[in-house]
């Protein structure tokens, strides 16, 4: 008995979505999909990139825990 009306709360909507159209903020859009903006600059040099000393340093400490000899 309740599916008539389940099924009209669904038209009704599936009615609104199929003709809402919100504007588009285009530069917020294309922000996004590249993945990065004009104002992600990382100033902390903890994310920086690891410099080949580091690496090697890090390297050599780790070998001996490694199970590839």
């Amino acid at each position: 008995m309740g599916r008539g009306r389940q099924k009209a709360k669904q038209t009704k909507v599936a009615r609104a979505l199929k003709y809402y159209s919100p504007e588009t903020n285009y530069s917020a859009l294309e922000q996004e999909l590249t993945g990065h903006s004009h104002t992600d600059v990382v100033t902390d040099s903890r994310f920086g990139a690891e410099s080949a000393d580091d690496l090697e340093r890090y390297d050599q400490r780790y070998n001996d825990w490694s199970d590839d000899r």
